[in-house]
């Protein structure tokens, strides 16, 4: 069965942006405006379509990314909304992964934020090209001109205004079209259906005239085509422009800006025409990348109905109706109902049964799938984030999805041993659909551990355990997750001989073991002479040391950044065995380490508070008694932007301390940065607690 739409008309994109700045409203503008929902939702009310979780209405705020599809002169355009809130970061790292582009989202009067130049980053890692819009435009303080150089500033792109706004605050109207010279005005209109688009008036005509000429120059800088156009007289056409812009963009040489008002209805129209004209097509970016899974060989695959099937999950969800419901992204060729795919990175056949295309929490059954769709497989037990699915007769395995690891826990506790089982059940497939939750057994205690990326996420991780699962149990105080590391270089020898009657075991290894710089976590190599030890043997010794890693040495955290180095060891010919390799790869690691030196690592975030004036002193000394550094202060629109870099452990119940000192008027958001040494004292305070002879600190 052929595709009933062509490739180059689909365009696969992201919403993105800071918490707040307008991304859940953008997106129900988007549906009704295409026709996909006849009332517009409201995240202030709780009826948002794509904020369809429980816990998202009742705070406001987006917790899961969400997949829909509409369309837009006819154009097919699957959307991804995404979370802005630090918690659920994860959830734009895996959108980002398969995404073809994306919509970043400025607030007007904030401009550049932290999460704002965080999912930036994570756009240039993947190399999506973006479009931005300066929302809430109608706002007291909306400054479109700060917005659009901090673009430049703070996140090192070059801006390219595609429109002028038609005035601001209260008086915002509509824009200006630079590559069409038309006018937008939507007036008063509240519902944002009608719109008058006109020639420029007179009195704006010479202001659109210098900026589309600046608009031009800036493309020569950034398209060689346009440049020989230009230098050969062209005339400079809205599709001349037009196709220079789409190069530039998606090209990630230059990101076009509008302007707009989404809660007010104003600016969704040219936004969407910027999508289909700016963004690209899957057949815009270049093939997908992988490896075959048995010989390792670089393996690429067209965006074509043709080529071999090859598809990344990116998303699993638990669905109360269909069971185990896998988002993912085709990269080549097609699949129906019946088809067989290869799971590449589990060595797994996978029968689809049920294809589904989303609308937020609602789906649709579909019967087949092409190159460049986004859509869900129902009722998979076996699928997990960042699984390859592909024609078992040409395997490839694409690069998995690199997730945060999480900096915090908590204890929980059932509260009847009959919810023993419930809970371990329903901990998993929370732990299964968020690669951010981390589930563990306290060595020392027993008890339960779950990991996440801050308090709001493990709040919303208990809640859910609650109200999807049944599960009642008692949860503990947030925790920070520290880990441990080594300061120096040093040599360790491991031996383990046991001799019982009949055959022995006969391990012996000598490592070296020396830091890394944050963030690397595991390196292994070997510098053995040849015969010294057979390879079968050698990841026996890696496994070793890498258990001892996780097991902790100081106080029972994760050892990270380390590099181990097999430089010398013996075998015996009969006697030694994986398992006796595996043990003394444990004591090597262990008695280098000891001799290395171990040091405590604590988790350090980036901490940005917004208060007016008044209160700097008071939020700047607290800070600074939090064991904080002040990394820079601005003014923003009558307030003070103060940003730090702050001890995680310091930092627990600080919304109610910022509201205390601010008298409520104080914001502030956070996100993890990196692993630093704890001081001393510190470090000794958090073992001598986990060791018990200290009473439990807030920490």
């Amino acid at each position: 069965m052929a595709r009933s739409y062509p490739i180059d008309t689909v365009r696969n994109i992201g919403i993105m942006a800071h918490i707040d700045a307008g991304k859940t409203t953008t997106t129900e503008r988007i549906l009704f405006y295409t026709g996909i929902t006849y009332k517009m939702g409201e995240v202030d009310e709780g009826t948002a379509v794509m904020d369809w979780m429980a816990q998202e209405q009742e705070r406001g705020i987006t917790i899961t990314s969400a997949a829909t599809t509409c369309t837009w002169n006819s154009h097919r355009i699957n959307i991804i909304d995404t979370p802005g809130h630090v918690d659920f970061t994860a959830e734009v790292e895996r959108s980002l992964r398969v995404l073809d582009g994306g919509v970043v989202i400025l607030c007007g009067v904030g401009g550049v934020e932290p999460q704002s130049e965080t999912v930036w980053r994570q756009a240039d890692r993947y190399r999506v090209p973006r479009i931005v819009l300066i929302n809430k435009m109608d706002r007291v303080g909306a400054d479109p001109e700060r917005a659009t150089e901090q673009i430049r500033t703070k996140l090192g792109a070059r801006p390219l205004p595609v429109q002028i706004p038609l005035g601001r605050e209260e008086n915002f109207r509509g824009v200006i079209d630079l590559v069409e010279r038309k006018e937008f005005d939507w007036g008063t209109d509240l519902i944002g259906s009608d719109f008058a688009v006109r020639e420029v008036g007179p009195e704006l005509k010479d202001q659109t005239e210098a900026q589309r000429n600046a608009l031009i120059e800036t493309l020569c800088d950034t398209d060689d085509t346009m440049m020989e156009l230009y230098l050969n007289g062209a005339e400079m056409t809205p599709e001349v422009v037009k196709q220079a812009i789409r190069r530039s963009t998606i090209g990630l040489r230059a990101v076009p800006v509008l302007y707009g008002a989404s809660f007010r209805n104003k600016g969704v129209h040219p936004l969407l025409n910027a999508i289909v004209d700016y963004l690209p097509s899957p057949v815009d970016i270049p093939p997908v990348i992988g490896t075959h899974p048995r010989t390792g060989e670089v393996k690429s695959r067209r965006p074509a109905d043709e080529d071999a099937f090859s598809a990344l999950v990116f998303k699993v969800m638990n669905d109360p109706y269909v069971g185990t419901l896998a988002f993912f992204r085709v990269y080549s060729g097609k699949a129906h109902i019946g088809s067989v795919l290869y799971n590449s990175a589990k060595d797994e056949d996978e029968k689809i049964s049920r294809l589904l295309e989303m609308h937020s929490n609602k789906r649709r059954e579909i019967r087949e799938v092409h190159a460049g769709d986004i859509a869900a497989l129902g009722s998979m037990k076996n699928l997990g984030t960042g699984d390859t699915l592909c024609d078992k007769h040409q395997p490839i395995v694409l690069e998995s999805i690199k997730f945060p690891e999480p900096v915090i826990n908590v204890t929980v506790e059932p509260k009847t041993k009959v919810e023993h089982v419930k809970l371990a059940a329903a901990l998993a497939k929370l732990a299964k659909e968020d690669p951010t939750v981390k589930v563990m057994k306290d060595p020392a205690t027993g008890q339960t551990l779950v990991y996440g990326m801050g308090e709001l996420h493990l709040e919303i991780i208990m809640d859910r355990m609650f109200r999807e699962y049944g599960v009642r149990a008692n949860i503990g105080k947030p925790q920070v997750a520290y880990k441990e590391t080594i300061t120096g270089r040093a040599d360790g020898e491991g031996k383990y001989i046991r001799q019982a009657g009949g055959r022995g075991q006969y391990g012996h290894c000598v490592v070296t073991v020396e830091p890394l710089k944050r963030g690397v976590g595991f390196e292994f190599a070997e510098k053995i002479r040849s015969g010294v030890i057979p390879k079968e043997f050698v990841p026996s010794i890696r496994d070793g040391a890498r258990e001892s890693m996780e097991a902790g040495m100081l106080a029972g955290f994760p050892l990270t950044d380390i590099r181990v180095t097999l430089i010398d060891g013996s075998f015996h010919e009969v006697d030694s065995t994986p398992i006796a390799f595996k043990i003394a790869g444990s004591l090597a690691f262990k008695e280098a380490a000891r001799k290395a030196g171990l040091a405590l690592l604590e988790p350090i975030m980036r901490l940005e508070v917004i208060t007016p004036d008044e209160y700097l002193g008071d939020i700047v000394g607290d800070v600074t008694a939090r064991r904080g550094k002040i990394d820079g202060m601005e003014v923003r629109a009558r307030t003070r932007v103060v940003r730090a870099l702050v001890p995680l452990a310091e930092m627990f119940g600080y919304a109610t301390i910022l509201r205390t000192l601010s008298q409520g008027r104080g914001v502030f958001t956070m996100e993890f940065e990196t692993y630093e040494v704890a001081p001393p004292q510190k470090a000794e305070e958090v073992v001598a607690r986990i060791e018990g002879r200290a009473p439990m600190s807030r920490t």
